[in-house]
Parts: C-alpha cells; sequence; structure tokens
C-alpha cells in the first residue's frame, strides 16, 4: 500500500522564488490496483514519485510505502519499491546479464535467490536472445525489457512506473503495458503516471487528475467522465483542470 498525506515539495528558484510543485497531495493506493497520477508534463507527478521513492524529500507532509516512512525508513521502502521510466539509464558496456546480476547484488539478493530471480526474469521477457548482448547493442524493445527486469528483479510489493511508453512503438509499448496489467494482477500496488489518455482507459482502476501541483479530481474512469459531464477522456480531463474552452 501506497499513502500519501498533504504532501508538498517547494523548490527555491533564484528568478522565481519559491515553486510549489507538489502542493498537498494525499491518496490511497491499493495491492491488486493500478493507481494513475494523470496530468500534462510539469504538473508534479513525476516529483511526486520521486519523493516516494526517497530520491527527493518532501518539504512537508507524509508518505508511507508498504508501511514505512519515506522520511525515516528510506532504506526499507527502497527494498520494497521498483521504480521504471523511459529515462531509466543502463550501463552499455554491460551485457543484459552482467547489469541483471549487478543490480541483484545492489538489492542484497543471495546467490541461489539472484540465480533463480535471474532465471525467471530470463525466461518472463525472453531475453535468451540478447543475454549476453552489451546494453548499448540493444534495440529499444530490448533495453526496455531489460529496465523490466531490473525494476522486477527483487519481487518488490510496489511498482512506480513513470511515464514508461513515452517515445516507444506501438509493440513495445503494448509489451509495457501488458507487463504492468500482469503485475496489478498478481497482486502488486501499481503506481502509474502518464499524460496519454488510452492508457488511463485501459489501465487504471483509480485516478487522481493532478495540475499545478494539485490534486483537481480523483475517482475512476467512469466516475471521472460522470462528474465532468463528458465522454471523451481528453475533454474530461481539460473540464476537470479547468481549460476546456470549448462546448462543442
Amino acid at each position: 500500500m501506497v499513502v500519501t498525506s498533504n504532501l508538498r515539495k517547494v523548490f527555491t528558484d533564484p528568478k522565481r522564488g519559491d515553486v510549489k510543485a507538489v502542493d498537498g497531495v494525499s491518496f490511497t493506493a491499493n495491492p491488486g490496483e493500478i493507481f494513475g497520477l494523470l496530468g500534462v508534463n510539469g504538473a508534479g507527478k513525476t516529483t511526486v514519485l520521486r519523493m516516494l521513492s526517497t530520491i527527493l524529500q518532501p518539504t512537508s507532509g507524509t508518505a508511507q510505502v508498504a508501511g514505512f516512512d519515506v522520511q525515516t525508513a528510506s532504506e526499507q521502502v527502497r527494498a520494497n519499491i521498483g521504480f521504471m521510466s523511459t529515462s531509466t539509464a543502463l550501463y552499455g558496456r554491460l551485457t543484459s546479464r552482467e547489469m541483471i546480476h549487478y543490480f541483484g547484488e545492489l538489492y542484497g539478493l543471495e546467490p541461489s535467490r539472484l540465480k533463480e530471480r535471474e532465471d525467471y526474469v530470463r525466461n518472463k521477457l525472453d531475453m535468451d536472445e540478447f543475454w549476453e548482448r552489451p546494453c548499448d547493442k540493444l534495440s529499444t524493445g530490448q533495453k526496455q525489457r531489460v529496465s523490466i527486469a531490473r525494476t522486477i528483479l527483487h519481487d518488490p510489493p510496489v511498482l512506480f512506473f513513470d511515464e514508461p511508453t513515452a517515445g516507444l512503438d506501438v509493440v513495445t509499448s503494448q509489451t509495457v503495458m501488458g507487463f504492468i496489467e500482469e503485475s496489478r494482477d498478481n497482486g502488486k500496488t501499481v503506481i502509474f503516471s502518464t499524460h496519454i489518455m488510452s492508457e488511463v482507459e485501459r489501465l487504471c482502476d483509480h485516478v487522481v487528475v493532478i495540475h499545478d501541483g494539485t490534486i483537481r479530481a480523483e475517482g475512476t474512469v467512469p466516475g471521472l467522465r460522470e462528474q465532468a459531464g463528458e465522454e471523451n477522456l481528453e475533454r474530461v480531463f481539460l473540464k476537470l483542470v479547468g481549460e476546456l474552452e470549448v462546448s462543442a
């Protein structure tokens, strides 16, 4: 489970002064659920995920991930999460196998458990063809499979996906979304950040609409449609954030 309460992050800019990237965000995401963070680029979605993953310290407010406080139990939080985005970096000189093994050791997996999990991700993600190939020689889709493998290697109960299909082709995007659905079906708590409406319709059990660092609406996709009085999800989003300028 992931729980946030009045989570805030303020950055200080030399020219603009204090900038509220996230301002009072509260929500609960449950196991066996894909919880969507829907918003345009710059809305605050990535900042929320970075605070939840302990990359950033909140300015104020609280958050618990898998029962651990992000500020007082950061090591335990990191041990219980997987974080993936299209910007997830791979070490180009390492082969896929070496990359996975390296992160397994960072996760602290015992040798026998690491071998078991390596075999699992290799088979699950069909990585035989490029298992011994350097990461800088992989296609975009193959790199994404390595990134997924790295994210799930330690079998964490909570998964964060930050716009993981951005810039990917249709086939690779389908692979990623299929894996996210499977993670939900396996009882994981999945938080999925996106600005792509079709992904929200397909994946999300529950959605919060974030705009200018604040939550503007929350609910299921049908519930948000009803709240906005619109069927088209793009129009729903624009209406909920107060930027729908036309009525036809």
